[in-house]
C-alpha cells in the first residue's frame, strides 16, 4: 500500500506549482483554439502556440485538462489529491502514446517532440503535486510520520 504523507510542509509549493501547471495548459488551449479557428478537428498543419504544435483537437484537450486541474487546485482537499494523481499519470501517459505515433498518419493531435517532452514534464509535475496533497487532521499526522521512518510507538 502506498504512503502519501499528510500535511506535508511542501503542500503550497507544489499546489502552487500545479496551478501554473494548470495555468498553461489553460492557456495554450485557449490561444489555440483562436489559432485554429476554422481549421478541421484534426487538421495536420503547421499551427503553434506557447512553442507547441496544435490543432482543433489538441486545443480542446488540452483546455479541458487545464480547467479541470485548476478547477482541483482551487478546491483543495483530498480531491486536489486523488485528481493531480490521475491527471499526472495521464499527461505523462498520453505524451508517450503520442510519442509512438509522431511520425505516423495516426499523428491526430499534430504533436512534435517538442509536445512530447512538455506534456511529460507538466505531467510529472502534476503528479509530484498529487503526491504530496494529501491533507488530513494534525492529530495522524506524527503517527504517519513515525510509520513513514520505521519508527515503533
Amino acid at each position: 500500500m502506498a504512503h502519501y504523507p499528510l500535511n506535508h510542509p511542501l503542500r503550497p509549493v507544489f499546489r502552487f506549482l500545479a496551478f501554473l501547471a494548470g495555468a498553461y495548459l489553460t492557456l495554450f488551449g485557449a490561444i489555440g483554439l483562436g489559432v485554429t479557428a476554422g481549421d478541421p478537428v484534426f487538421h495536420r498543419g503547421s499551427d503553434w502556440v506557447l512553442g507547441l504544435r496544435t490543432n482543433p483537437a489538441t486545443a480542446w484537450l488540452t483546455l479541458l485538462l487545464g480547467v479541470v486541474l485548476l478547477a482541483v487546485v482551487l478546491v483543495g482537499r483530498n480531491l486536489y489529491h486523488r485528481v493531480t494523481l490521475v491527471l499526472g499519470w495521464a499527461l505523462a501517459g498520453y505524451a508517450m502514446i503520442m510519442m509512438a505515433m509522431i511520425q505516423t498518419d495516426a499523428n491526430v493531435f499534430n504533436v512534435s517532440m517538442v509536445n512530447v517532452i512538455v506534456l511529460t514534464v507538466l505531467g510529472l509535475i502534476v503528479l509530484t503535486a498529487g503526491l504530496y496533497g494529501k491533507v488530513g487532521t494534525p492529530e495522524p499526522a506524527p503517527g504517519e510520520s513515525r510509520a513513514a521512518h520505521g519508527i515503533r510507538a
